[in-house]
């Protein structure tokens, strides 16, 4: 007789699953993620310009970044899975945009606080916190105060510094370079007065004393009066030859002299130029 076999199946062992993240856990999570940050933040934005605003920029940079790097890494609900994503993306650029906006604090500076006005990264942080707090997870974040770009000018001619003019010599200045300038002339360590001239105007300063003058010039957009200099695209320059001014009596009346400087480059020119640092620049 042939034996009969039975065999019975066992039961299939079901999928493991990935354990849905409590959308209030992730929330407790992201605001102590993002708190410290916000903290920073708010500090630049009570900052003075200067030493204290750039201390602050360098703290608020490093919390972005610490920011954005425990995002990565957070257990995520699927619905704020693209949205945290996009905050992590945006919190790195905003680290990179508060340490470009740091200020050198020196002559042709332009102010943080412009630059972040036209940086990408605050603009992404606010659009990816956004769609997280229409989610129900609150990513907002007191982002600083932004400026926008200057354009202060001073009148064709007019004295940036004037000292005591009594000669008879007469400098005529032409602006050729496409962005205003300010020229200053010095005797010794001792300035005897700068002048505005806007870019393609001349401007002709009279009753210059007798003496032998060093002259200067700086170009640039939007002219600080408080720094003495232009915050945008400035250049510092001075003329290698001296200016001489001389007053002689002759028969029948008095010589003096009459300069004119070209501020461009002059085809056939001959008189050269070198660079200054922005510190030697006379004030």
């Amino acid at each position: 007789m042939g034996g009969s076999s039975s065999s019975s199946a066992g039961s299939a062992p079901s999928p493991s699953q990935t354990p849905t993240v409590d959308p209030a856990t992730y929330r407790h999570a992201l605001t102590g993620t993002l708190g410290p940050l916000d903290s920073a933040l708010r500090a630049v934005d009570r900052a003075h310009e200067g030493g204290s605003l750039n201390k602050a920029l360098d703290t608020a940079a490093t919390k972005a970044d610490t920011a954005a790097m425990t995002l990565q890494s957070l257990a995520t609900p699927d619905n704020a899975i693209t949205g945290n994503s996009q905050l992590s993306s945006a919190l790195r650029q905003l680290g990179q945009d508060l340490k470009s906006a740091r200020g050198t604090g020196g002559r042709c500076a332009t102010s943080p606080r412009v630059e972040l006005g036209t940086a990408r990264g605050p603009q992404r942080v606010k659009e990816a916190g956004r769609a997280l707090t229409a989610l129900g997870y609150d990513a907002s974040l007191r982002l600083p105060r932004t400026e926008q770009a200057k354009h202060r000018r001073l009148g064709n001619g007019a004295f940036v510094r004037d000292g005591s003019r009594g000669g008879l010599g007469r400098l005529t200045v032409r602006n050729g370079t496409g962005t205003d300038a300010v020229v200053t002339l010095t005797r010794g360590t001792r300035t005897a007065f700068s002048v505005y001239v806007r870019t393609g105007s001349n401007a002709t300063v009279r009753s210059v004393n007798s003496g032998s003058y060093t002259v200067y010039f700086t170009t640039g957009e939007d002219w600080n009066s408080a720094k003495g200099s232009f915050t945008r695209q400035c250049s510092f320059e001075k003329f290698d030859d001296k200016a001489s001014f001389r007053t002689v009596r002759v028969a029948g009346g008095t010589q003096y002299t009459v300069l004119t400087f070209t501020l461009n480059k002059v085809i056939g020119g001959n008189a050269s130029t070198s660079t200054v640092p922005p510190g030697d620049f006379p004030s």
